[in-house]
């Protein structure tokens, strides 16, 4: 199995859709993210104005993905696909988006519903919940060592 993690470009963002409405926990459909403002030509913009997606290839296919808001110094999105779990991509996926984000924050953020496989991932990364918001999520920091 040959696994590569790049950034992502313009030809990836078919399979950015597709893994994110694939996922077993916090699925969203096509519809859902269009409601939140997340839009083909709004991932397209935001790789356009900075490097701030990664894709995991497992074989040459698309399997995973991260994206950061280097602005707010937070980590969007980090999503594998459920056949790929197990196999390290979101670790080396939050990687890059630490990397990217460190550049320029001294503390970074994320955002995720306390009660995720998720929140539990995060922590086991090393970061620390701040506080909970009202719609049920936790807000989680990490700081640059």
């Amino acid at each position: 199995m040959k696994i590569i993690i790049r950034l992502a470009n313009h030809a990836d963002i078919d399979a950015i859709f597709h893994i994110r409405t694939s996922v077993r926990e916090n699925h969203v459909s096509h519809a859902q993210l269009t409601e939140m403002g997340i839009t083909p030509e709004a991932i397209r913009k935001a790789i356009a104005e900075a490097p701030c997606a990664w894709v995991a290839e497992v074989d040459d296919v698309p399997v995973g993905f991260s994206m950061a808001d280097r602005e707010e110094g937070c980590v969007f999105a980090v999503f594998v696909l459920p056949a790929f779990e197990g196999y390290g991509l979101g670790r080396s996926l939050m990687g890059k988006a630490e990397a990217y984000l460190f550049q320029k924050h001294q503390t970074i953020g994320l955002e995720t519903a306390e009660a995720s496989r998720a929140s539990g991932f995060y922590r086991h990364l090393g970061w620390q919940s701040v506080g909970h918001l009202a719609d049920g999520d936790v807000r989680f920091e990490k700081r640059l060592r």
